[in-house]
This record gives C-alpha cells, sequence and structure tokens, in this order.
C-alpha cells in the first residue's frame, strides 16, 4: 500500500533474525540496531532523527566529536594522527593514497596478497613507480609471502599492504619491516577486531560496513607529517589536508553512518575493548576452525600460520557441493555464505557482531550436511 493511502505503518517483525555471514555490509550488533530504533524519531530530545537534521548543527557536532573520541580510546590512536571521516568507500583510497604520499621518491613498494591489494597497486601505478615487493598469486592468494627489511626500497615514499584479505581469508601474522618508510595498510576488514598499534603505521583506512558501521563511511587514520604534501593535481575532495582541516565537515558527511559507528564504539567500549573482543574472535574462528581441521567433507584453504580471525573461507571440491551446501544453508537462516565469484566455494566471515552462537549453530549445520552428504 503507498504511503499517501495509509492510515498506520504496519511493523512485520520475523520469528528471528538470520545468521549474516556476509563479508560487508555486515551484522551489526543487536543492542546498536535498538539504541538506533528508539532513537530514529527523536535523537535526544531533538524532534528529529539523526537522518535528518543539520551537520553544522550543534547536536550532530557532539555526534562527530564523540565518535572520534570514542575512536581514539578504544582503538588508542596516538594523538599525532589525525582521524578523518570520509566517503567513497575504502576503493576511494587507492587513488587518495598516492595523491597525498607519492610526492617525494614517486616510488612505492606492495605486497600483493588479494584482489584489494593488487587494486591499489594497479591505481598507483597510475601516479608513479608502483612496485610489487613479493606476491602470494601463485597459490591463488592463500598466504602470506615472507619478506625482509631489504626486500623494500628505502627511498620509497610508502610501503602498502592489506591488513586482512576479506576474499581469500588470509591475515598477516606479523608486519613487515619496512625501516623508516611509513607502512600504509587497509584494515576494513579486521579493524576494531583485536588490539592493534597505530604508530606502527603511517595510515590505516577501513569501509566501515564490516565492523564499524553500515555502509557510506570511509575512516582514514593518518599521522599528521603525512598530511600537507598533496600533488597539485590532487582533487580538493581528495586532498587530506580538506579533511584535517574541517574536522571532516568540509562538505556534507555521511552523518548516519557516523552515529552508528559511535553506537559500534560505545559497545564495544561495554563490551570491555578490543583485548575482550579478540578473545571473543578468537573463540569463534576457533570454533569454525576446529571442524574444518577434523572434517572429511569441508576444508579450509589458508595456510593455518596466515588464517584470517574474521573470513574463512573452504571448500569441498565439489563445485556442486558447494552449491547444494550454500543452498541448504540459506534455507536454515545462515545467508551470504557463498564465496566469492572470483574463489567460489564457501566463506562465513564472522565479524564483531556475530554472536558465538551463530558460529556453533553454523557449525551443526555443517555436521549434519556432512552425514548426509560425505
Amino acid at each position: 500500500m503507498p504511503f499517501k493511502r495509509a492510515k498506520k505503518l504496519e511493523v512485520i517483525l520475523l520469528n528471528s533474525r538470520v545468521y549474516n555471514f556476509s563479508a560487508g555490509p555486515s551484522m551489526l550488533p543487536e543492542p546498536v540496531l535498538k539504541r538506533a530504533a528508539d532513537e530514529m524519531l527523536n535523537y535526544k530530545g531533538s524532534g528529529q532523527s539523526v537522518m535528518e537534521m543539520s551537520h553544522r548543527s550543534k547536536v550532530f557536532d557532539d555526534i562527530i566529536v564523540r565518535c572520534e573520541e570514542l575512536l581514539r580510546k578504544v582503538l588508542g590512536i596516538p594523538s599525532n594522527y589525525k582521524v578523518l571521516f570520509l566517503q567513497g568507500g575504502a576503493s576511494s583510497q587507492f587513488a587518495m593514497i598516492p595523491l597525498n604520499l607519492l610526492n617525494g621518491s614517486g616510488k612505492a613498494d606492495f605486497l600483493v596478497t588479494g584482489q584489494w591489494a593488487n587494486k591499489a597497486y594497479k591505481e598507483a601505478a597510475r601516479y608513479g613507480n608502483a612496485r610489487v615487493v613479493a606476491s602470494s598469486k601463485d597459490k591463488t592468494f592463500t598466504y602470506i609471502p615472507k619478506t625482509t627489511a631489504a626486500d623494500f626500497d628505502k627511498e620509497a615514499d610508502y610501503a602498502y599492504i592489506c591488513l586482512n584479505n576479506t576474499i581469500y581469508g588470509t591475515k598477516f601474522a606479523e608486519l613487515p619491516e619496512t625501516g623508516d618508510v611509513p607502512l600504509v595498510a587497509d584494515v576494513s576488514s579486521c579493524i576494531l577486531s583485536e588490539p592493534l598499534d597505530v604508530s606502527k603505521f603511517g595510515l590505516i583506512f577501513a569501509g566501515a560496513q564490516k565492523n564499524m558501521g553500515p555502509a557510506g563511511l570511509t575512516v582514514v587514520i593518518v599521522r599528521e607529517d603525512l598530511i600537507g604534501h598533496a600533488r597539485d593535481i590532487t582533487p580538493t575532495m581528495f586532498n587530506y589536508q580538506t579533511h584535517a582541516d574541517n574536522r571532516s565537515l568540509f562538505n556534507t558527511p555521511p552523518c548516519y553512518s557516523i552515529y552508528i559507528c559511535g553506537l559500534v564504539l560505545e559497545w564495544l567500549e561495554e563490551l570491555g575493548g578490543l583485548e575482550k573482543m579478540a578473545e571473543i574472535n578468537r573463540k569463534k574462528a576457533g570454533i569454525l576452525y576446529d571442524f574444518l581441521d577434523n572434517s572429511k567433507l569441508f576444508r579450509g584453504t589458508v595456510e593455518k600460520e596466515f588464517r584470517s580471525l574474521m573470513n574463512i573461507p573452504f571448500v569441498t571440491d565439489n563445485d556442486e557441493l558447494d552449491k547444494k551446501a550454500v543452498k541448504a544453508a540459506e534455507a536454515e537462516g545462515f545467508i551470504n555464505i557463498k564465496g566469492h565469484r572470483t574463489v567460489g566455494g564457501l566463506r562465513a566471515s564472522i565479524y564483531n557482531a556475530m554472536p558465538v552462537e551463530g558460529v556453533e549453530k553454523l557449525v551443526d549445520f555443517l555436521g549434519r550436511f556432512e552425514k548426509a552428504n560425505g
């Protein structure tokens, strides 16, 4: 029924929520969703939704200031780093980073461990001398290549990694040694999943739609000395200085996504911070990896040393059986478990908001599927 004809809007509540194993956008914590629902029509007595309010208003200014304060506290961000709330998705950073940082020698080093690092490399190559130091493409990105400090160019303006590879389910067990060369990292699919020493990086960035909030927000955390050197050709909106000088309010920011991000950070703080979150995430990943390691039907695809806590791909080695498992999983409320189109198989993304119960129930389903199809 069109809204103009409706006398009242009826809310249909499902008996239960599905377990969403999507690589992103992903599940949000239920307490966050309930809080947002409670505040939807009237945020803290303002008489308006956060979706409606001016980004220049005092009430929204309090929201964005609080969000940054919480992020600095939860992640332990040093005072000499700027926090920028941007748009354009993490993919926009593939261009923004070289435009802002590839400004000395014009050289940058890349560790290509998956599709997103490769896209960043190709984009940077448009602006300077981008070099692949090492790649794991030879084994379908199922491991992280080993490097030493000698592998990196001392004259490089930055070295680039994707810390956690969403598609292939790998994670750097330890950071590469790059000496004085600033390390840049895409942390989209692992940010806030465990403690991270921000001081070891020159810049990190993340799309919010996995562990921080809804799609639309991209967070950049950049050391102050790396700001202010953008190329002359850099568009105003792609210059980090623009957003640092204007507290991410140069133009209308993704207001509602920033608001939800703040609620997620409050939830994390109440939970016990990143140490507690890491404990929970290790438990969840352990449950699924233990099953896969002992299964006679399913197997994980990543070398054990480099397994991600967030994204777990696995296969039966039979395409038709993989498809059958995906379909059967969806019928039982386990959605978005199909592997990425470039890989196939299955993949369970178990970000912060996925409860332990969800992983336990998934393993129970996989066990039953194995008995019926093994």
